[in-house]
């Protein structure tokens, strides 16, 4: 879950498509990104009287906007003005649980035999899923989901932390099989997700710390068109 409440200072309120976003010097909630959705929360002025009800997240060239209402509806804040950051923690709690549910599946995807390579996912309530480069036959298909489940399972009850950490190139190609996607420059320091001491992935997300807390992770469906595995899946 990590930090729900921060202090920051406002640089800027603009409307962007008649929504009103703020812009601050920090942030502690999570803009939309990676397959799954920007927190919701709220920015109040120190002293309570005005709250800038926060109904999403986006990050644009770098700059992290909240985007919602104020309350009062003719209130506002001032530039340089501090204020109070709160996370809507529910939310960030099942956004948490379903990236690293969609983490637990690669690693599952492994441990099965299928090393598809990665490509997209949706971190959703909605229709979350996983998909991956490369197709499994047909005739395998149920079976390999039965298979997957079993692995999913039988990690969830024994457990295995859940770490983020901020790496060299290297390092981090080294925990993650050895190579990175080519959209990481190696100049750069990725931030890398592992499960265990299982294979890492690079991801800038949020996450639970531990997989036990994944319990009722279901894989719904596993389809396969035009050379894509789609794994769907859902999360009481």
């Amino acid at each position: 879950m990590r930090q729900l409440q921060a202090t920051a200072k406002v640089l800027s309120i603009t409307k962007d498509s008649e929504r009103v976003a703020i812009v601050s010097d920090r942030t502690i909630l999570y803009p939309q990104g990676g397959g799954q959705p920007g927190d919701r929360g709220s920015i109040s002025s120190l002293n309570g009287d005005t709250t800038f009800q926060v109904q999403d997240t986006r990050m644009k060239n770098g700059v992290v906007y909240h985007y919602g209402v104020f309350e009062p509806s003719d209130s506002t804040f001032e530039a340089g003005q501090e204020v109070s950051l709160r996370v809507e923690s529910q939310r960030r709690e099942l956004h948490s649980r379903l990236h690293t549910a969609g983490h637990l599946i690669d690693v599952c995807m492994k441990l099965v035999g299928r090393t598809l390579e990665p490509a997209k996912g949706n971190h959703s309530p909605e229709g979350a899923f996983v998909e991956y480069i490369g197709a499994i036959p047909s005739g395998e298909i149920e079976s390999t989901r039965v298979a997957l489940q079993k692995e999913i399972d039988r990690l969830i009850a024994s457990g295995a932390s859940v770490n983020a950490s901020v790496l060299p190139y290297d390092e981090a190609a080294g925990l993650c099989g050895g190579s990175l996607p080519d959209y990481i420059s190696k100049d750069s320091s990725p931030r890398i997700v592992r499960i265990g001491d299982h294979t890492g992935c690079p991801c800038g997300g949020t996450h639970v710390d531990d997989v036990s807390s994944l319990t009722g992770l279901k894989v719904t469906q596993i389809r396969v068109k035009k050379g894509v595995t789609k794994v769907s899946y859902t999360l009481k």
